[in-house]
């Protein structure tokens, strides 16, 4: 296949542990940041730009293809130094706020993320111009965001973000995939990924049966959404398990 761009979409079967896949990918990240230290993967027009060589670097997929596990591996293989995490759903609405609205039957919905506040905080990843940059997590079986529990110290080059609709086509999307050098989308089977969201909600709390309906409802039709983007991603990850 020869040496293949981030920023050129392609597929690649993957062996069938993400431990696996997540190897060769920071190799290529690895490969990135020692040939092109002080520019950006990817500029509008092809031109170097960047500050301080950061990579910003978004993972999509629909819920339950292993994003987060994926993220973690990433971040573990090239070390604390080199890479953190900053999760996509740091910027749910809190569950006051769409408490008794048709948002809370949903959550998870594009509707029931804070775009806007996503935007500024990665354009302050950009920038590179603070000591520390504090970002939001999410805290599941909470099921709420926690301000300010993510320190991003200047000094890290590899910044992953990873969530549902990175690619997605609205304006505020949009300019989020603007901030992002390549964005790899994680694509498994309806076989393996529909057990394992039931199952992740299942252990933060859902019935067994509410949990399948939810899967099979309101998170399908997200994942229907997600998926429909899929061709706009840098790389397309083909996990088989």
């Amino acid at each position: 296949m020869g040496e293949v761009p981030l920023d050129t979409p392609w597929r690649r079967a993957l062996p069938d542990t993400i431990e696996t896949a997540a190897a060769g990918l920071a190799e290529r990240l690895r490969e990135r940041l020692g040939k092109r230290p002080r520019e950006r993967l990817r500029e509008p027009g092809g031109q170097p730009g960047g500050q301080g060589g950061r990579i910003l670097l978004g993972l999509c997929g629909p819920p339950g293809a292993g994003k987060s596990t994926q993220a973690a591996e990433l971040t573990r293989i090239l070390g604390p130094d080199t890479a953190i995490v900053v999760p996509m759903d740091g910027f749910h609405l809190a569950t006051d706020l769409i408490r008794g609205t048709p948002l809370a039957e949903r959550r998870g919905a594009i509707d029931t993320f804070d775009p806007g506040s996503y935007l500024s905080l990665l354009r302050r990843l950009r920038a590179r111009d603070e000591d520390v940059v504090y970002a939001p997590s999410f805290r599941r079986g909470l099921e709420e965001p926690i301000a300010a529990s993510i320190a991003i110290p200047r000094s890290i080059p590899v910044v992953i973000t990873e969530g549902n609709y990175l690619l997605a086509d609205a304006p505020a999307w949009r300019a989020i995939r603007g901030e992002l050098d390549s964005v790899w989308y994680l694509e498994v089977s309806a076989a393996v990924r529909l057990p394992r969201l039931i199952g992740r909600h299942v252990e933060f709390g859902r019935g067994e049966a509410d949990a399948a309906a939810f899967a099979r409802g309101s998170d399908q039709s997200n994942a229907d959404l997600i998926e429909s983007t899929r061709q706009d991603a840098d790389l397309i990850v083909v996990l088989r398990g």
